[in-house]
């Protein structure tokens, strides 16, 4: 079958061990097809030869969505009660998200995590390479006490050239975005920032100002990560700090996939 896009496919050559939305397809001077991929539940992004992609069977794409579906409702249940029940008993304050996301999809499913857990949350589906340029007015517009920076990554040399930042694919833009944002709230006491996706310039990201970032490993975080930091964040009051450590508890991967210095919470009892 000829693949298109809007495909899901996986890469012959790795196995399918990760299966991809065809993004986009372009042709090289030489007139051979290449397509340019992102991580059906996974925040990658990838290119391959036409060649080396196979279009995956339906049911098994049904069967992967709803596995993530399931760990994002399983999370989801976990803790709606529990927050609901502290918002019922007192007046609670919780840190307001704003959330950049490059990629429409997870913009919803982010959007509807956050309303599920009665988090005061906006999210925003903006392109990675555009985030910098924006964060600015919608930091000034909505004044959020969280901001979260995300998308689809990947190194373009694996496992070479770490300090590199033309050795990712979209870091240099959340690097970027994160020291625009750092401009508008100075320190963390007025805004915490979260940035990054699968396999993100870390250090980099943290040097520009953030919190926390992706990842110190280099490896493939999954897409809830970024919302458990800004929940956690959101929920914990504001004389306790949150650190690196106590996040990476909650993350599939631990701290090798997402890490940072640490922040106070925002959660505050009103009256």
């Amino acid at each position: 079958m000829k693949i298109k896009k809007g495909d899901i496919v996986g890469r012959k050559s790795y196995g399918k061990d990760v299966f991809f939305i065809v993004d986009n397809i372009l042709k090289t001077r030489l007139n051979n097809e290449f397509a340019i991929l992102k991580g059906l539940n996974i925040r990658i992004m990838a290119d391959s030869p036409i060649d080396d992609l196979e279009i995956i069977n339906k049911q098994d794409v049904i069967n992967s969505i709803k596995l993530s579906d399931k760990d994002l409702e399983n999370r989801i249940k976990k803790n709606k009660d529990k927050v609901k029940d502290n918002l019922k008993r007192q007046r609670i304050y919780t840190g307001k998200i704003l959330h950049l996301d490059g990629d429409r999809k997870y913009s919803e499913k982010s959007a509807r995590y956050y309303n599920k857990l009665g988090l005061n949350a906006i999210v925003k589906n903006i392109a990675e390479n555009r985030q910098a340029k924006v964060v600015v007015p919608l930091l000034n517009k909505y004044n959020p006490d969280i901001l979260i920076v995300t998308g689809h990554d990947a190194m373009l040399k694996n496992g070479s050239n770490y300090n590199n930042i033309y050795n990712y694919r979209n870091s240099r833009h959340f690097i970027n975005t994160v020291k625009e944002a750092r401009r508008w709230g100075i320190n963390s006491d007025k805004l915490v920032i979260f940035a990054g996706a699968c396999q993100s310039f870390y250090e980099g990201i943290i040097s520009a100002g953030a919190d926390f970032a992706s990842s110190p490993a280099r490896i493939l975080i999954d897409f809830v990560d970024p919302l458990i930091v800004a929940e956690k964040i959101a929920l914990t009051e504001e004389y306790r700090f949150v650190s690196s450590l106590e996040i990476s508890r909650e993350i599939k991967e631990g701290a090798r996939g997402v890490s940072g210095i640490g922040a106070r919470g925002k959660s505050k009892i009103i009256g």
